[in-house]
């Protein structure tokens, strides 16, 4: 059988954009999931909700800087008010056993021979600090990863916005536009499937990305959910309007 990866990340503990990529992940033929990290933060569905369906897949994920956060309470400083409510709020829903999968998380991993994952950069993996440097927007940024990745595939998170960017042998890196992407050999790819539970480039429609090996075939998809259900929910966790509001921005 042919596989089909669903590549997901900065979930951001939004059950509501979750269930529904899920659903859609299921009618595509998806076959295995793995996660580009930030399954947790910001949002508020209770209980680990989010981690559990994303576990109860077999789904393979890479930390991410919201897991670290979350398992290293001293990292906060430095952070705006609102992730670190996230973070407070997060650490309080979880127990033991949740919280020791998310500390076992590797910041980077292989999946087979034919891609790998990281949640922020290659060339500074370590992201238990939030900057500039940690977030691939452009070229530049995308070259310092590039020259550092090993496999012909990379997916990574951290932006909240899809992007492709392609680079032939010593040729300039390029930028593609997200949309359905057939991939050749001979090339590097660094890849951001975007958001499913808060996505920022201008797009309130939760966003992932399907990846099919055998055709060398990446489709990015984005599907509306209830954002009124989940702008619920962060208000009644007490985690603010700002929060609430992005998610209907998409910014």
């Amino acid at each position: 059988m042919k596989k089909k990866y669903a590549i997901l990340g900065d979930i951001h503990d939004n059950i509501d954009a979750l269930d529904v990529i899920l659903a859609d992940a299921k009618g595509q033929g998806v076959t295995d999931y793995a996660c580009v990290g930030d399954i947790i933060g910001y949002n508020a569905t209770p209980h680990g909700e989010c981690l559990d369906r994303i576990r109860e897949l077999g789904c393979v994920a890479v930390r991410g800087n919201h897991e670290y956060y979350n398992n290293n309470p001293a990292s906060e400083d430095g952070h705006t008010q609102k992730a670190i409510d996230g973070i407070r709020w997060t650490r309080k829903q979880l127990n033991a056993e949740q919280l020791q999968w998310l500390c076992d998380l590797p910041l980077q991993r292989n999946v087979g021979d034919d891609f790998m994952m990281i949640h922020c950069t290659l060339d500074n993996p370590e992201h238990n600090r939030d900057n500039e440097a940690s977030y691939v927007r452009d070229i530049p940024r995308a070259e310092a990863s590039l020259a550092n990745q090993k496999a012909f595939l990379c997916f990574h998170g951290h932006t909240h916005s899809p992007a492709v960017f392609e680079k032939q042998g010593e040729m300039d890196a390029v930028k593609l536009s997200p949309h359905t992407i057939t991939l050749h050999l001979g090339r590097k790819y660094f890849v951001n499937p975007g958001s499913v539970g808060q996505p920022r480039d201008g797009n309130p429609r939760a966003s992932y990305c399907i990846y099919t090996p055998q055709d060398r075939l990446i489709e990015f998809r984005r599907l509306a959910y209830p954002i009124e259900t989940a702008q619920e929910r962060i208000m009644k966790a007490g985690l603010g309007e700002t929060v609430a509001e992005r998610l209907a921005k998409g910014k």
